[in-house]
């Protein structure tokens, strides 16, 4: 699977009043510093110590808003 991965920060800055409220991304942990990363499905995770864990999903025209924002492109985490 595809990912950008980003800080919380960026990801605050993405995200619509319609998906996950920015005011309840610190309730799951998510800090301006925190990395972040979205897959091609709009799947938001936050990197915990030992894992990744999804916390929720972005939606509509997602992917040309992280692209725009982060100036990056869908890659392999591996990659």
């Amino acid at each position: 699977m595809k990912f950008i991965e980003m800080t919380g920060k960026v990801l605050a800055d993405i995200v619509r009043d319609d998906e996950i409220h920015a005011p309840s991304l610190p309730e799951v942990g998510v800090t301006d510093e925190t990395v972040v990363r979205v897959n091609q499905q709009g799947d938001i995770e936050i990197r915990l110590p030992d894992r990744w864990d999804v916390i929720g999903g972005l939606l509509g025209n997602y992917e040309a808003r992280i692209k725009r924002r982060t100036g990056l492109d869908w890659v392999h985490p591996c990659e």
